[in-house]
């Protein structure tokens, strides 16, 4: 039966970097070690012999350029030494890689005193409106976290006693497990079943917390949301986390930030942009009518003659920007609106206006209609 190619076997390139097959060597190593594939750990210990045996070659230059040219060729019948006995660690950083994972980075079987662990982040959404969004806002919410307790401070042991060290693991939190496999013995470490990895036993635990030295409690925070955040804004509050494991710092919390749509305004970047209806009336005299923006109504002239779609600019009425000083501009697009129901006496007026024009359609349709002619003939 041929053997499967290194490379296909640890699922790289052959362009692969030191660093991206050593990276692909532990993470099928994780996979495949027995001490987590107890179900099939025949198959697995013969996956793992495979994965390591492939590294053993690829992660030395001069057995992999042998490789790359002959390869499986190149090394038969040089392999009988490893036969029925323990895997084939090379000298070339399989064996140590193993021991960096499973151990802590120890090629020893000691252990070590598990250390302090940051704890994990959370995740909060707020909700404010365009208005807070533009100008910022703060406020006070109530976050549901583990945090240490306050009575025993986080030991988990009663007041007046203190948590001791394993017996069974000598406070490493692990324990070791020798078995001999069809490769040889083999010895797994594994988390210490009596103190479940804490490395220490509380013998009297605290009253509150029942010897977790963690309660669930709800939090009320202050958030700061600052001008100019947008829509999916995400703001790092740190310690503001679960509590730390261990003594190890709490995690962070992450706000997330979701803006209500407004009646009136869209936002582009720190841009903003309302539409605002206006009469044929003015749009042909033209007038000056109040305009609404974030900061309140503002007065615009309308020219004479203005065009229904016609943008105008009202300098620094836009959102404050993020990060710098300034602001954006406020884009008003005028809409003409047309009657809908005209009386007698309007419809009069009206048709007497086109008489006086000289003309039934404006000068624009009628170049419309005349281009229209020119490209198709009719």
């Amino acid at each position: 039966m041929s053997k499967q190619d290194y490379y296909e076997l640890l699922g790289v390139p052959r362009t692969a970097s030191d660093d991206e097959i050593k990276k692909a060597f532990r993470k099928l190593a994780r996979k495949y070690h027995p001490d987590v594939n107890r179900d099939n750990p025949q198959e697995a210990e013969a996956k793992f012999k495979e994965i390591n045996e492939a590294y053993e070659v690829l992660s030395d230059p001069q057995r992999k350029a042998q490789y790359d040219q002959f390869g499986h060729a190149a090394f038969d019948g040089a392999r009988g030494g490893n036969a029925g006995g323990d895997f084939g660690f090379g000298g070339s950083g399989g064996f140590s890689d193993i021991f960096d994972m499973f151990f802590g980075g120890q090629s020893g079987f000691g252990g070590r005193q598990p250390g302090p662990e940051k704890g994990a982040d959370l995740r909060y959404d707020l909700e404010i409106s365009f208005e807070e969004a533009a100008f910022g806002v703060e406020r006070e919410v109530q976050i549901p976290r583990t945090e240490d307790c306050d009575t025993c401070k986080g030991s988990g042991a009663a007041p007046g006693t203190q948590a001791e060290v394993c017996p069974q693991c000598k406070g490493t939190g692990q324990v070791q497990v020798m078995q001999n496999t069809p490769f040889g013995r083999m010895v797994n470490v594994r988390t210490c079943d009596r103190c479940n990895g804490e490395g220490r036993i509380v013998q009297t635990p605290c009253r509150d917390c029942h010897g977790r030295g963690k309660v669930r409690n709800k939090r009320k925070i202050k958030i700061k949301v600052p001008s100019g955040v947008d829509n999916g804004s995400r703001l790092r509050i740190a310690r503001e986390g679960e509590a730390g494991v261990r003594k190890g710092p709490p995690g962070d919390l992450y706000v997330y930030i979701f803006v209500k749509p407004h009646k009136l305004f869209a936002r582009e970047g720190s841009e903003v942009i309302c539409e605002v209806p206006i009469s044929f009336v003015q749009a042909s005299l033209g007038d000056e009518i109040d305009v609404p923006t974030l900061d309140g109504k503002v007065k615009l002239r309308i020219p004479e003659g203005t065009q229904s779609g016609t943008i105008f600019r009202l300098k620094e009425k836009g959102i404050p920007h993020l990060r710098g000083n300034g602001r954006g501009d406020q884009h008003v697009r005028v809409k003409v609106l047309t009657p809908q129901k005209l009386n007698e006496r309007q419809r009069t007026l009206l048709q007497e206006f086109a008489k006086l024009g000289g003309e039934n359609i404006n000068p624009e349709q009628k170049n419309f209609f005349k281009k229209v002619k020119d490209v198709f003939g009719v």
